[in-house]
């Protein structure tokens, strides 16, 4: 829990003042609904294409740090991530029409697009050192640094920088203005913001001894290479909805709905990240210990616990959420979908969890596999469901996907690696949660009072303290 709250600090903060952002893109005046669902679609493609280049090498970095040399895990991990990104450069810059095409995006945003992935892939091996020698201070100020600097820059260029340009025509200001590029904008600030992170973790290139260990390279791509396509999978399962409406001719205003909409599983998505951060070192690094499986299954059932307060906390504030995070009520048609994407977040997050068990018994193909199934869900349920319900689809696809995979990775699981989990008391507490927080927002009544909400909210809670207080008590004191 400790070193979720570091990690969590590190992680929630950047998040949330990236979350300013989509209060930024709805406003009326900045971009219509158009651009901002090319916004969303191309950073969906982000979220794909740095899993590739990525290749699971954050992963197979921390499996491989404890058991080997250090020096050369570190070197040959950032040798490794250095020449495959710089020949995704090359070939990004050069094809970037084809690309372009494939991407159903315009080829001017381009070299900003590859930009942006090649200078986030070289940060993974200084990140993953930092995590790695517990430099939790070092990661936050790049971290929340460059989140700092990309909020910033999105602000001066969407809303300062053209009202800059039109009170002072023949200025600096009008010549750096270019209109209608607001797409263009916001990738040219995640380009400075990349290269700000980047040029802070500079000084940890310097301190590497730059060994590439063919042999050890080999063991770590054995490793890593089903854990890329199980997040090739997983960036399927999260993003590539977005894609899929536009492929399949859903209106972009329809798109742009869903997408700022969706934004709401804000809260569950900063818990299940800061959890991981914390949790992913601490679950190698504990292995060997002789209470390590009870030690996971008690990580499992808090982080459920309070997996499943979230939940109904956002659910039943949903509609005081929105008001923060979609302003502009042109967008609130979405809001139907943001029981269903919470609830999706959190078997996300409790998939995650339960992984543990084909990491730690080398058996990372089964990762893959297991996202492959919910990334064949994701895509059938979309293509089944977006012409009948729309974006609705792709939300109760997501759900289907998450909750599909959380299940055959327990069943599984206890088969190769059992983990004592208390299933009963994580199913009544995960199970209370939903229908609560179904009754408080699916029903206009109670929905709109708050009364009931409230009441589930506070009660839900206080049975929750009835049932851990022991527990609860020992985790305060420490």
């Amino acid at each position: 829990m400790k070193d979720t709250a570091v990690y969590g600090i590190a992680t929630v903060v950047p998040r949330l003042f990236s979350f300013i952002l989509n209060p930024l893109y709805v406003m009326p005046g900045v971009m219509d609904m158009e651009k901002f669902a090319q916004v969303s679609i191309n950073f969906s493609w982000l979220v794909f294409f740095n899993v590739i280049l990525s290749y699971g090498m954050e992963t197979s970095f921390f499996r491989f740090y404890n058991t080997e040399d250090k020096k050369d895990v570190v070197s040959t991990t950032t040798i490794s991530l250095f020449w495959s990104s710089l020949a995704f450069l090359v070939l990004g810059l050069v094809f970037r029409g084809g690309f372009a095409w494939a991407l159903k995006t315009d080829v001017e945003y381009m070299p900003y697009i590859v930009w942006v992935l090649v200078l986030d892939a070289l940060t993974i091996a200084p990140f993953s050192k930092l995590r790695a020698d517990s430099r939790p201070l070092y990661y936050a100020v790049v971290k929340i640094g460059s989140v700092c600097c990309n909020v910033l820059l999105n602000f001066f260029f969407l809303l300062f920088l053209p009202k800059l340009a039109n009170a002072h025509p023949g200025s600096i200001w009008d010549d750096l203005f270019t209109r209608d590029f607001q797409v263009g904008y916001v990738f040219v600030a995640n380009v400075i913001s990349s290269l700000f992170a980047l040029l802070l973790l500079i000084p940890l290139y310097f301190k590497i001894s730059w060994h590439f260990n063919k042999t050890l390279w080999k063991r770590m791509m054995n490793y890593s290479i089903p854990v890329m396509f199980a997040g090739i999978a997983f960036a399927i399962n999260e993003v590539f909805d977005r894609p899929l409406l536009s492929y399949m001719h859903v209106a972009k205003d329809d798109i742009a709905k869903y997408s700022a909409c969706y934004k709401l599983a804000l809260f569950m998505t900063l818990f299940t990240t800061a959890f991981r951060l914390g949790i992913e070192p601490f679950f190698f690094s504990h292995a060997s210990k002789d209470n390590a499986r009870q030690t996971y299954a008690t990580i499992t059932k808090y982080f459920v616990i309070l997996g499943s307060v979230i939940l109904l906390g956002v659910v039943v504030f949903a509609d005081v959420l929105k008001y923060i995070l979609v302003p502009t009520a042109s967008y609130w048609e979405g809001m139907k979908i943001v029981p269903i994407i919470v609830l999706a977040n959190l078997c996300l997050g409790i998939y995650t969890n339960l992984s543990v068990w084909y990491k730690l018994a080398d058996r990372t193909k089964m990762g893959a596999y297991i996202s492959g199934i919910g990334a064949v869900i994701t895509i059938l349920f979309n293509i089944a469901l977006i012409p009948v319900w729309g974006y609705m689809g792709s939300a109760i696809a997501t759900l289907s996907a998450y909750g599909t995979m959380m299940l055959v990775s327990y069943i599984i699981g206890a088969k190769y690696y059992p983990i004592p989990y208390d299933v009963k008391t994580m199913g009544t507490y995960m199970a209370l949660a939903i229908v609560l927080s179904s009754i408080s927002f699916y029903v206009p009544v109670l929905r709109h009072t708050y009364v009931f909400g409230v009441v589930a909210l506070l009660g839900f809670i206080f049975f929750v303290y009835r049932n851990e207080k022991n527990t609860l008590l020992k985790l305060v004191k420490k």
